[in-house]
């Protein structure tokens, strides 16, 4: 590719995804991290962890305007930064945009379309663009979300458990004061949870999807509903995991419960039950999904396209199905609790 020809690119976007040609997104990783030989799915590091500090001593201080969020509607991990947004009414501090949500062996890009579009902040065509600015040479996972600094040209952090922590507790200066989201007396217990949702519900649908064995497959399969059976008796008696407030416990919970019957029951086969046969867990679903921050972030046209058209080795025809069918905004009933 010429200088002259990259440079329209960027103008435009990336050109089209292409599987023919560039074939499905790969493992980035070092070849002594890789996985070779292992039938158990081990997620790639998370590089770029820098901090944002209310008053600066990281390096990069909370301040409006200085930086924007690269995201994907389809990544849980990147939903919740857009789901924090949101809850706190940073959606003018913080500026945003989406990738396209099928993505091919170049990995994430920007495209225009349903719900995506073009990089606004730095015409990249690739999200790649951004690593590299970051670390010239850089050859490991490009993953969303990107916290990126305006002002410095870098990416902050992609480590999202870091991501939505700055979000609620270095941005106070400009957040909605009734959204604490992770308020200081309740920072164990959130952590406690959000330790067990993240080994064994967030994670755990990608060690059962991408399991290679019988083995590590029906070890995360087991796990998984193991947990969502202690939700279900959870939910029982309080509205949200900490109790009568929405906490960053049900941002993390939430992204997955959300992809749990359009994607993971059938694409990565954690079929033992569906949300919607769990009487607490489903009606608390549909009760986040009641607010705007929560069913204005998610796309299930992104969610579903992106899982069944991107993971060609687990669904080789790219078929994404029509259903399921789910009615989530049928009265939920658990303001009462």
């Amino acid at each position: 590719m010429t200088a002259t020809t990259d440079r329209a690119e960027r103008a435009q976007g990336a050109s089209p995804v292409d599987f023919g040609t560039y074939g499905d997104y790969g493992d980035f990783r070092p070849k002594s991290e890789q996985q070779a030989g292992k039938a158990e799915f081990v997620r790639p590091a998370y590089p770029f962890q820098g901090r944002i500090t209310a008053d600066g001593s990281s390096g990069y201080p909370a301040q409006a305007g200085r930086y924007h969020l690269y995201i994907s509607l389809a990544c849980p991990w990147a939903h919740r930064a857009a789901i924090v947004r949101k809850l706190l009414g940073l959606e003018d501090v913080i500026s945003l945009s989406v990738v396209d949500p099928v993505r091919d062996g170049r990995g994430w890009a920007f495209r225009e379309g349903p719900g995506h579009g073009l990089d606004p902040v730095n015409g990249f065509a690739f999200l790649r663009e951004a690593y590299e600015a970051t670390e010239p040479g850089y050859s490991g996972h490009i993953s969303v979300p990107v916290l990126w600094d305006k002002r410095t040209g870098r990416i902050v952090s992609n480590n999202f458990p870091d991501i939505t922590i700055d979000l609620e507790t270095q941005f106070g200066r400009w957040s909605d004061p009734a959204a604490q989201l992770y308020p200081v007396d309740l920072r164990p217990q959130i952590d406690e949870v959000n330790a067990v949702i993240y080994t064994s519900i967030n994670n755990g649908v990608y060690r059962s999807g991408f399991a290679t064995s019988q083995e590590a497959y029906h070890e995360a399969v087991t796990e998984i509903f193991r947990v969502l059976d202690e939700l279900e008796q959870r939910l029982g008696g309080r509205r949200y995991l900490m109790g009568a407030s929405l906490t960053e416990a049900d941002v993390r919970l939430w992204v997955t419960l959300a992809r749990f019957d359009a994607v993971y029951y059938s694409h990565f086969k954690t079929n033992l039950r569906r949300l919607t046969d769990y009487q607490n867990l489903w009606a608390y679903s549909r009760d986040l999904y009641s607010r705007p921050a929560f069913s204005q972030t998610t796309n299930f046209d992104h969610i579903k396209r992106h899982y069944y058209i991107t993971h060609g080795r687990i669904n080789p025809t790219r078929i994404v199905p029509d259903g399921p069918l789910l009615d989530w905004d049928a009265e939920h009933g658990r303001q009462a609790i």
